[in-house]
């Protein structure tokens, strides 16, 4: 982890800290927060910010600015697995975007996020 990551860690945590349901973890090189034991976001090198939602949305999504599909070492995640740059999410408004994304997902009934 790098300095622009902890960063966005820290608006991470500030912006989800009144949810005592989330929990943060270093996983694969970021550091994660989890609810329910599933990956909401992760914050990554460079400021990207990892976003997990499910298939559909994550293909909507990636018309988004600055939203790609998620590469971790040689592979590229599926398409629930998102990077947003640090550019994208500059403001905490566009951060807040991209964390109710995650959150909306993760509370589909579905669960195939």
């Amino acid at each position: 982890m790098d300095a622009e990551g902890d960063e966005l860690a820290d608006r991470v945590r500030a912006l989800l800290g009144a949810d005592p349901a989330v929990e943060e973890r270093r996983m694969f090189g970021t550091k994660a927060f989890l609810l329910d034991g599933r990956i909401l976001v992760g914050a990554r090198a460079g400021g990207v910010l990892l976003v997990r939602t499910d298939d559909e949305n994550g293909a909507a999504l990636l018309t988004e600015s600055g939203a790609a599909r998620a590469v971790m070492g040689a592979k590229t995640m599926g398409a629930g697995w998102l990077d947003v740059e640090a550019s994208a999410i500059e403001d905490d408004t566009s951060l807040m975007f991209w964390l109710d994304v995650a959150r909306e997902s993760a509370a589909a009934p579905t669960g195939s996020a």
